[in-house]
């Protein structure tokens, strides 16, 4: 039995936990702690009872103690699984009070956060609980063992939560190469907390507009790969700048949210509330980056710590079958179109061949299901030209085939492609322009005065003045010279139209 306790009362637990997995997990939530979330609780989760005694946390579950003995997995994620299950009461009971949503932080490669740290999501989101994963992958210096390990941990963790973001070691060392080693670390954790602050506090922090829990779980419930990002600035330009930051997040695996299902935004201002023009430059540089068919959901909130500056936290999910990058790569494999069987080249040589049988069998196109037919009915060979034709081996020029990919895309499909997006471009500057319009008094008068037709573009037909006339001036008689012919005749040469 564990020697560290749990001690949460059901009256005063959080709906939001963060639970810390393993030797990196729980230094990003020891940091997460001694930074603050409003509104979470914090755990650690450790096969390591002397990490876990080191830990400023309060709460505190040791995994497997009789299995580990409290001396850790030794990097081997099977072993860090045989210790969450053992313990997997605890985390149940843990799990139990008061929660609805998750986040389980774990550093992939090792042996306790890559083995135990999908067992815990797992558990979770059986129990109904909304499940995020924030996970590190490791420093490719850590050889390739390893990193093999992570690829796998990741692959697991994505098949146990809801949403999982994931943070790339590699990209912290791109970016802070001159830090020191224990620095370098530091700057991951922060990255962990920034996107479980992120996440969560878009729920805790109370607005006018805040976006709630359920707006969150019916964005990120079995959406697969999310992506989080939070920028702020200040000054003219704060808005697009903060926009351009969130999304541009250099440590996040993957920043582009093209293709996204859904977005949830929250912008938090300081003394200087947001005008209608820049939440509106917010909300157009984000649906423009993901396209027109992302379901946007924003909220706002005020918070004094900001001061003059504009933040805004974005959280992109949805992107369908898109796999992410570092999931454990699937052999692949090409088919030509064109595959000639193997049996072709032996019936090129004559071998005692009799009359019946000088129609050897033409190479088979399997995926086309092409077949070749003579041109006239079969008959037996009667003349010794001919035989001596069939079986004259000439050489023959090998020509390159043309091989087409079933993965390469059509002409045809690029050109549709393009003109689809085109067509999108052109209907995000029309609402673009018509929403400046709309939030603009003068531009409201000028559509006003405008006829709706012109608005449209309507083409109208020509319409004779109303001053010409369209009384005809040819009449019908019969012409008695002619058997009495029906033929035309114009006006009175000897009136005038005008009478006096």
């Amino acid at each position: 039995m564990s020697k560290f306790t749990v001690d949460l009362p059901k009256e005063r637990s959080s709906i939001i936990k963060v639970i810390g997995v393993g030797g990196g997990g729980s230094n990003a939530v020891n940091h997460m702690y001694r930074q603050g979330i409003a509104g979470v609780d914090f755990f650690v989760c450790n096969t390591d009872s002397q990490a876990l005694e080191r830990s400023p946390v309060p709460n505190k579950i040791q995994l497997g103690t009789s299995i580990t003995e409290g001396l850790g997995a030794g990097s081997n994620p099977e072993m860090g699984k045989k210790a969450a299950l053992e313990s997997i009461e605890e985390i149940i009971d843990l799990l139990g009070v008061n929660t609805k949503m998750i986040f389980v932080t774990a550093g992939m490669g090792g042996g306790t956060g890559t083995g135990a740290a999908p067992i815990i999501a797992k558990t979770a989101k059986e129990m109904g609980i909304l499940t995020v994963g924030i996970v590190t992958t490791p420093f490719s210096f850590e050889g390739p063992r390893r990193t093999q390990q992570g690829m796998t941990g990741v692959a697991e963790m994505k098949d146990a939560v809801d949403a999982l973001l994931i943070i790339s070691n590699d990209k912290i060392k791109e970016m802070y190469s001159n830090f020191r080693f224990t620095q370098a670390f530091a700057q991951a954790d922060d990255v962990l907390t920034i996107a479980a602050k992120g996440i969560a506090e878009i729920i805790t922090m109370s607005g006018d507009g805040n976006v709630d829990f359920q707006d969150v779980r019916t964005a990120m419930t079995n959406s697969g790969k999310a992506i989080m990002g939070t920028g702020v600035a200040e000054g003219a330009d704060r808005a697009i700048k903060a926009s351009q930051m969130a999304i541009n997040s250099p440590l996040l695996d993957n920043t582009q949210i093209e293709g996204a299902g859904w977005l949830l935004i929250n912008i938090s201002w300081g003394m200087e509330e947001p005008t209608m023009e820049e939440m509106g430059t917010v909300m157009d540089f984000f649906q423009e980056k993901a396209g027109l068919n992302a379901n946007l959901k924003f909220g706002w909130c005020s918070n004094e710590t900001l001061e003059k500056k504009l933040s805004v936290t974005l959280i992109a999910t949805g992107f369908g079958n898109k796999e992410n990058t570092f999931k454990t790569p699937k052999e692949e494999v090409r088919i030509p179109l064109i595959e000639p069987k193997e049996e072709v080249e032996e019936n090129v040589q004559p071998k005692n061949v009799e009359p019946q049988n000088t129609f050897h069998t033409p190479p088979a196109f399997e995926e086309s299901e092409i077949i070749f037919r003579p041109m006239a009915p079969r008959q037996e060979n009667t003349h010794t030209e001919t035989k001596q034709d069939l079986f004259t081996i000439k050489p023959m020029e090998e020509e390159e085939p043309v091989r087409i990919n079933l993965h390469d895309e059509r002409v045809e499909d690029q050109d549709l492609e393009r003109e689809r997006i085109q067509k999108l471009k052109e209907r995000m500057v029309y609402l673009k322009n018509l929403n400046a319009k709309l939030n603009n008094p003068e531009g409201m008068m000028d559509m006003e005065k405008e006829p709706a037709y012109m608005r449209k573009g309507a083409k109208l037909d020509e319409v004779p003045h109303s001053s010409v006339s369209q009384v005809s001036k040819v009449s019908l008689f019969e012409n008695p010279d002619d058997d009495n012919k029906i033929e035309l005749k114009t006006n009175n040469s000897f009136l005038h139209d005008n009478v006096d």
